[in-house]
């Protein structure tokens, strides 16, 4: 007797049935899928990568360079119509500290130094200049940051030091923050005074009272 059973299937899949008890067969395994592409770090799950943020000036509002100095030659006054070399000092700063959750270390490079030469003029420099001994100068030559005044007086001269401020996220890269932070000194007084030459028969002490005495 051959007995006939009747079983319905689906497009696509395979029709269920109990096992025939004389093949020693189970249920036909189902095809299994062509593996997923998870790529080289073999992370197939949904996440998101943080990165360091972008940071602006805002950010770093917390963080401040140091003032810089601020003096000139020769010390404290100059000469109507000579140059007076104005001198400032500011160097590369490194401060460690967390910006936006983040631990990070802040550069400052000063990269431009504005003098208000008191007068109403100012002089600006990539340099906070030099003594006229280290460039080999004469006193009262002109330098990259001195100022000549048309009259006596004394003068209140201040500097502000532009600095350019970058962030390191701990990788070593520096990444720079658009703008530039600002740093000033003041309460340096140059006091110009009037030379005047005579030609003269004698000197001032054989003639106390003569031209320029």
């Amino acid at each position: 007797m051959v007995e006939i059973i009747r079983s319905e299937t689906q497009p696509g899949k395979a029709a269920d049935r109990e096992p025939d008890s004389n093949s020693g067969a189970g249920p036909r395994p189902e095809a299994s899928a062509e593996p997923e592409d998870c790529g080289p770090l073999n992370r197939c799950e949904n996440y998101v990568v943080a990165g360091p943020p972008d940071v602006t000036l805002a950010d770093l509002a917390s963080f401040r360079p140091a003032q810089p100095t601020l003096g000139g030659e020769p010390a404290g006054f100059g000469v109507v119509g000579m140059p007076t070399n104005l001198l400032a000092s500011a160097s590369e700063q490194r401060i460690p500290g967390t910006v936006l959750g983040w631990d990070v270390t802040v550069r400052f490079v000063p990269v431009a130094y504005v003098f208000d030469n008191g007068d109403g003029t100012t002089t600006r420099a990539n340099t906070g200049g030099a003594s006229w001994t280290a460039l080999g100068q004469g006193q009262f030559t002109p330098t990259a940051t001195s100022h000549a005044y048309r009259a006596r007086g004394t003068y209140p001269v201040s500097v502000t030091v532009e600095f350019e401020a970058s962030v390191d996220f701990g990788s070593g890269t520096w990444r720079t923050v658009p703008g530039v932070v600002r740093a000033a000194a003041a309460g340096y007084g140059v006091r110009v005074v009037e030379v005047r030459t005579a030609l003269v028969d004698r000197t001032c002490v054989e003639d106390p009272t003569g031209p320029g005495c």
